[in-house]
């Protein structure tokens, strides 16, 4: 792509970097014994500015993304005796990220994703030789991924900006690989109509 999404600073650090996961690792259960669990507070802790860019990735509002991962942590933890006993529990968070994105949505029947301000963009975004262009070309792809379906920006989120293989992208968004990257190339071929740069899906 012309304009790469860029990660969005955190004081707190930047999310860990985690390793490839087989398919459906995330929703298989551990044998790890009640003392070798983590806490959720510690995941929270080390999870929580991640979960926040790829919600405001997600959703184009900060504020939007702020509450859908507040309400996340709010139910993993009613739900975190199980999800403790996850391989993968930072997946299965960024699952529900997801899926609360796309209920809310489903709620209110409008499009809560649209271009973050030049401001906005500015104060996130790396240092670039040209600040007026790269903003620009910021402001220009979040138009191009507003136009995409949930599922196609999520696709293109998790892969191109949280970094994660098919099989991981397919654990988190609940389908198969091959979905993934049905979606994947739907979305690179209709964001190739408005920049004829981009690449086609070559997975």
């Amino acid at each position: 792509m012309t304009a790469p999404l860029r990660a969005v600073a955190s004081d707190t650090g930047p999310i860990p970097v985690v390793a490839p996961a087989r398919a459906n690792e995330a929703a298989r259960p551990s044998d790890a014994g009640p003392a070798d669990r983590p806490l959720l507070d510690d995941v929270a802790r080390a999870l929580l500015p991640g979960l926040l860019r790829y919600a405001t990735v997600l959703t184009g509002d900060g504020h939007v993304a702020a509450d859908i991962v507040q309400e996340v942590l709010l139910r993993a933890h009613v739900r975190w005796a199980r999800i403790s006993l996850l391989d993968r529990p930072d997946l299965y968070l960024k699952r529900m990220v997801t899926n609360e994105h796309l209920s809310w949505r489903r709620r209110w029947h409008v499009r809560t994703v649209r271009p973050a301000p030049d401001d906005v963009l500015a104060a996130h975004a790396a240092p670039a030789d040209d600040h007026a262009d790269a903003a620009a070309e910021d402001a220009a792809m979040w138009q191009r991924l507003a136009a995409l379906t949930p599922r196609q920006r999520a696709v293109l989120v998790l892969r191109y900006y949280e970094g994660l293989a098919d099989a991981e992208i397919a654990s988190v968004l609940g389908t198969s690989s091959a979905t993934v990257r049905s979606h994947a190339s739907h979305a690179l071929a209709a964001l190739r109509q408005t920049d004829l740069t981009i690449a086609p899906e070559t997975r």
